[in-house]
């Protein structure tokens, strides 16, 4: 459908947001992208070359996300850098993380906004680094500098997340002999999203190098003390990304580009997307898995797509018809709760995306909701929270649902519209990067997430559904 003729009563648009000013970001910046990739890699901490706050805000959000502690590393640049260059930072920055890490193997230098607009040179600091203090103090150590540019005055943290898996593929990615596995790439997921997917990979019996391998960010308490939590995926599985069959990127925008890399320098197939939320989506994430590796879709499989249709057919036409929900997060995510959300006959009339991506004009999904939807759809790009409130508040925007992270909480309670909690960062509700968004199973939770937000919201306001009469 042509955008330029639609019309909001009965139809899709995308469009950009008109105000230059950002009011309550939904996105935050590409080093939070690119430390969040970091995390994911066994032996590997982050050097961010920047400020302290640049470190300290970073983790306070994966800390409060993720209820644990994780290490990152900042050079802490002050005034004087800022006017003379701080390379010397960096410098210092390798030497005491190497010297106080013997385990560290992989140390990604990241950018920041100040380094970046004072032109501070880490592709050539790497340089000298490898040719001096590598080869004159840890001469027996393997290490991996990785230089990633990530300024923070352009893009968010999908585009340095999706960045910074692409710089880890090309460093370590080498042609050996053909594997067995497939590459998965996650994109920005949760722990229990993995564990979900790594359940559809067991039952259909494929071997993965699972970018990344992130369960253990729910790290236990043992007697042996406190253990910070790390991911697991390991330099040989990166090395071992240019031999396998092919590479599923569950994202386009965070995976996508590392994918799309493998198939042009190593002719390893890339399939990108869709994001395996709901029914239809993990019918051909399960599809694609089996095209690419020839392996048959199993009956468990084919039971548990049963059980979960079952569920959603207990809720969709009796609570779920026609409930108007905007959402709000990681794109990817968003268009694939929104195909979620019509497929449970829902209306997602609102769906912000918070950065200025051109590509999303491009995005085969949002074409097909822009040809499909029958309804007032409003897709804004570049948006902020502020998109979302002056809509309900000045605009006359009805919602019966938000879905979204904890960042737009207070427009839940002060326009009393409930809220269910996805994406990134959640703080206010207690484990949700323990349960999955993506396969069956997570379909099946997010559903009876909705409808237990809406019968609790029902409640409260002391409304009676009249199709059953027994509220």
């Amino acid at each position: 459908m042509d955008t330029d003729t639609a019309t909001p009563t009965d139809s899709c648009q995308l469009v950009e947001k008109e105000r230059s000013g950002v009011i309550n970001p939904i996105f935050t910046c590409q080093p939070a992208g690119a430390q969040y990739a970091s995390i994911g890699v066994k032996d590997c901490l982050g050097l961010v070359h920047g400020g302290q706050g640049c470190v300290m805000f970073v983790r306070l959000m994966f800390s409060q996300h993720f209820k644990e502690s994780f290490e990152l590393a900042s050079t802490s640049l002050h005034e004087d850098g800022a006017v003379f260059g701080a390379l010397n930072r960096v410098e210092e920055g390798v030497d005491v993380l190497l010297s106080r890490y013997p385990d560290v193997k992989v140390v990604p230098i990241i950018s920041t906004c100040s380094t970046e607009v004072i032109g501070d040179d880490i592709d050539g600091v790497v340089n000298k680094l490898e040719e001096g203090l590598l080869k004159e103090k840890f001469p027996d150590r393997e290490i991996h500098l990785i230089p990633i540019h990530t300024p923070s005055f352009v893009g968010s943290m999908i585009t340095g997340y999706d960045l910074t898996v692409e710089e880890f593929v090309k460093h370590f990615a080498t042609k050996t002999e053909p594997s067995d596995k497939i590459n998965l790439i996650t994109g920005w997921v949760n722990p229990g999203d993995v564990t979900a997917l790594k359940h559809l990979l067991a039952e259909m019996d494929i071997d993965a190098n699972v970018l990344f391998e992130i369960e253990s960010f729910d790290a236990p308490l043992m007697p042996s003390g406190n253990h910070v939590a790390h991911g697991e995926t390991t330099i040989d599985d990166l090395r071992d990304t240019a031999n396998a069959k092919g590479t599923i990127a569950l994202n386009r925008y965070e995976g996508g580009k590392a994918a799309q890399y493998l198939e042009d320098e190593f002719d390893v197939p890339a399939i990108i997307g869709p994001t395996p939320i709901g029914i239809r989506n993990t019918d051909t994430f399960l599809k694609n898995l089996s095209t690419m590796t020839g392996k048959p879709i199993p009956e468990s499989l084919v039971e548990e797509r049963g059980v979960a249709l079952d569920a959603l057919t207990d809720l969709t036409h009796m609570f779920f018809a026609d409930k108007r929900v905007a959402i709000y997060g990681n794109p990817d995510q968003v268009i694939g709760l929104a195909e979620f959300c019509i497929d449970l006959e829902m209306k997602p009339v609102l769906l912000l995306l918070g950065d200025d991506n051109s590509s999303y004009a491009d995005d085969p999904r949002i074409k097909a909701l822009q040809e499909n939807v029958e309804f007032g759809m409003e897709i804004v790009t570049n948006a902020d929270l502020w998109d979302l409130e002056n809509r309900i508040k000045n605009e006359g925007l009805e919602l019966d649902l938000i879905l979204g992270h904890s960042k737009g909480r207070f427009i839940s309670i002060e326009e009393k519209i409930p809220m269910v909690r996805v994406s990134f960062p959640v703080y206010d509700r207690a484990g949700p990067y323990r349960h999955p968004l993506v396969g069956y199973a997570g379909a099946i939770h997010l559903a009876e997430e909705m409808a237990n937000a809406l019968f609790t919201d029902m409640e409260y306001k002391k409304s009676k559904e009249w199709l059953l009469n027994v509220w």
